[in-house]
């Protein structure tokens, strides 16, 4: 890659270890939050799953705004926007105020560190060979900022307490400030008028909601897992300290395997990559589900569950810009994000309501597996690229 796609793509992944990983390991706060507010799991669960979808409604309008002016203004406003809304808890524990804070902090991570913010000025900045590569270098910086936030999280609120770990998370946002000028673009960008059309092009596109409703079942597993895997650790018999490690050893794989992948970008069909991902991910659950219960085992579900996690970025990524070129890769990434985060809202609050309901996660590991495998289905090859397709394959 030449020098300022480097650039580009390591200020991208660090705002995204930022707003993306401060979100994975926002389920440390979960337990805590629950005691302090006696609001209930249940309650919470539901104020992160509407925040969650929150996240996919301005994805869209987001990634459009990226797209036609630049992303510096956006990240500069959403940083502000997301120390504020998550120190709030520190101040009150009321119910509107909690609430509040759980839904706005997510919208303006999205603003900060979205895939649909930061996907479109990646792969201008990178040739079309190596795209796959900046993608994954995007997403292992959420793998980075989940191995380094989790244990620095866990540690102080074990040592000081989850209000001063939940403002040092707020003080932390605001390296968005610095950063977002490693994004500036010169004016406002021009989007050619072919690529305006693209976006109803796409909605009317089978093989954009078969990546799209893929990337759902990815949204239901990884929201799940930052929202609820400290609570299904303890609810596994294991200590509650285990939560941090645990966060910091599924980043390390986030990191292998999204660079890993986003290297194989270069030699392998994104559909037959993106579908042995999923494959995998469902594998890895049933023998964690089905091996005996052990720290070592749940250590290595931890790597397992990493490595496939932002592994979908690069794969999905090619699915959609290969069809529909990059001129306008935020706002359709940011559709494609609308469909992720209702997947992620089912994974969140699914996930609390049946915990409650049943004092075990039993239930959703198995919908886990399911849809997992059906995702890996849904975008297996089933043919050649069309010769339109193709053509924009090769001029994205």
């Amino acid at each position: 890659m030449s020098a300022a796609a480097w650039r580009v793509a390591l200020v991208a992944a660090a705002l995204t270890a930022l707003a993306q990983g401060g979100r994975q390991v926002f389920g440390l706060f979960l337990s805590p939050l629950n005691t302090a507010s006696g609001l209930g799991l249940a309650w919470i669960s539901l104020a992160m799953a509407v925040g969650q979808l929150g996240l996919g409604l301005s994805q869209a309008m987001i990634g459009a705004w990226a797209d036609r002016s630049g992303p510096m203004r956006v990240i500069l406003l959403g940083s502000l926007v997301l120390a504020a809304s998550t120190a709030m808890p520190t101040a009150s524990l009321a119910g509107p105020v909690l609430f509040a804070s759980l839904v706005t902090s997510v919208i303006a991570g999205s603003a900060v560190g979205s895939n649909g913010l930061l996907l479109g000025p990646v792969s201008r900045a990178a040739t079309p060979a190596h795209a796959g590569l900046a993608i994954g270098i995007v997403g292992a910086g959420a793998s980075l900022g989940q191995l380094l936030l989790g244990p620095l999280l866990q540690w102080l609120i074990d040592g000081a307490g989850w209000r001063t770990a939940l403002l040092a998370l707020a003080a932390l946002s605001l390296l968005g400030l610095p950063l977002a000028t490693g994004l500036r673009e010169r004016g406002d960008r021009a989007v050619p008028a072919q690529a305006r059309g693209s976006i109803s092009d796409a909605l009317r596109d089978r093989d954009f909601w078969k990546a799209a409703l893929s990337f759902a079942v990815c949204g239901l597993h990884v929201a799940f897992l930052g929202a609820h895997m400290p609570g299904a650790i303890e609810r596994c018999g294991f200590p509650a300290a285990l939560a941090g490690p645990w966060m910091a050893l599924a980043g390390a794989g986030n990191i292998a395997g999204s660079v890993g992948v986003g290297l194989l970008m270069r030699r392998a069909d994104p559909g037959h990559l993106l579908a042995g991902i999923y494959a995998i991910r469902a594998l890895g659950i049933v023998g964690f589900v089905l091996s005996p219960s052990s720290v070592a085992g749940l250590m290595l579900f931890g790597l397992v569950m990493g490595a496939s996690h932002m592994a979908t970025l690069p794969p999905t990524t090619a699915l959609i810009s290969r069809r529909f070129g990059t001129d306008r890769l935020g706002a359709l990434f940011g559709g494609v994000m609308l469909v992720h985060q209702a997947g992620a809202f089912m994974g969140v609050w699914l996930g609390g309501w049946l915990a409650g309901r049943s004092g075990g996660d039993g239930l959703f590991w198995m919908i886990d597996i399911g849809f997992a495998f059906a995702a890996a289905a849904l975008v297996w090859p089933r043919g050649r690229l069309t010769a339109d397709a193709a053509a924009r394959s090769a001029n994205p």
